[in-house]
């Protein structure tokens, strides 16, 4: 078991004067928070253009706004319960309840009022099956995917039927039912992010193997590993072609969209071919660099889709 990562001298001469605000901040993950909040926006927002109503109003405000305050609850959850192994990795080591910074029943208390109070906003000022879906999201995420990245490699997969809610929430938040485009959404979402986690698992897969977290890129021995996260990122980068492109049949997006989405499908399919040269030389310095690219190509794919989503939306701008 390796040993904690503490704080440097430095870093605690700093933290001595963090607000607790500031380790709220944290504590809500904001990346992952801001990528939840834009995924839903563009539910949201196809969702009303299916109504034929303006997706710019009040109720997005009040939708985002319920679905931000669960997703940072989530998050608080999720540091409470790896704190311990937060600790033990360099990229989460600062967390400030891995640094004791925020106790455990202080955090617990703050993810339980933000993600019940976040799904009675939602009920409330959207509809029962927004709230409830997004209240099974954090439910899953939290009590399923959490604890399973300890045990099995299928966290993975598990933990993408949370990840990938955001859109159809958004959706349901908008039009009040579930349809097929909802189901789209989630799709494109789902998919999408084997190749990006893929790369994330190669990056740190020593640290993560460290902490005893369990990733594809972490298990032995490393040529097989190297071989598993290679076909998992192509086999999805190409199945999210077909996905993606399913919303232009199904009436959501027009032709153009059609066209942005085959070129962006094929650049991530590129990268992550790329990326599978790790399986011919797993050790090669630069395969974290081909995970890397892969990465950067994953975190700019996805807001590019999703502007093009909206952009043509059914067709109605160019076409």
């Amino acid at each position: 078991m390796p040993a904690a990562i503490t704080t440097s001298p430095a870093i605690r001469s700093r933290s001595g004067f963090s607000t607790l605000l500031s380790d709220y901040a944290l504590l809500t993950k904001p990346r992952v928070s801001l990528m939840v909040i834009i995924t839903a926006g563009a539910g949201f927002y196809l969702g009303c253009l299916r109504s034929g109503i303006s997706p710019f109003s009040r109720s997005m405000v009040e939708a985002l706004f319920g679905i931000a305050l669960v997703t940072a609850g989530s998050s608080a959850l999720n540091q409470a319960l790896e704190r311990r192994t937060d600790r033990l990795m360099i990229r989460t080591a600062q967390r400030p309840m891995a640094q004791h910074r925020v106790g455990l029943v202080h955090g617990l208390l703050i993810g339980f009022l933000l993600i019940c109070g976040g799904s009675l906003y939602l009920s409330w000022a959207t509809n029962m099956i927004t709230g409830t879906l997004t209240l099974l999201t954090a439910a899953s995420y939290v009590g399923v995917y959490t604890p399973l990245k300890r045990i099995t490699t299928l966290n993975t997969f598990i933990g993408a039927f949370p990840g990938a809610l955001p859109p159809l929430i958004g959706w349901t938040a908008a039009r009040g039912i579930i349809e097929w485009p909802a189901v789209a959404l989630f799709a494109v979402l789902f998919i999408w992010q084997f190749p990006h986690f893929m790369a994330i698992g190669w990056m740190y897969r020593e640290e993560y193997a460290g902490a005893g977290i369990r990733v594809t890129a972490s298990q032995k021995p490393l040529g097989w590993a190297a071989k598993s996260t290679a076909i998992q990122a192509i086999f999805y980068a190409v199945i999210m072609i077909p996905a993606s492109l399913w919303l232009v049949p199904l009436g959501v997006d027009g032709k153009l969209y059609g066209v942005a989405a085959l070129a962006l499908g094929l650049w991530y399919l590129t990268a992550s071919i790329q990326f599978a040269k790790i399986a011919g030389d797993p050790e090669n310095p630069d395969a974290r660099k081909l995970a890397r690219h892969l990465l950067k190509v994953s975190v700019i794919y996805l807001p590019l889709l999703l502007a093009a989503m909206m952009l043509d939306a059914r067709g109605r701008l160019f076409f």
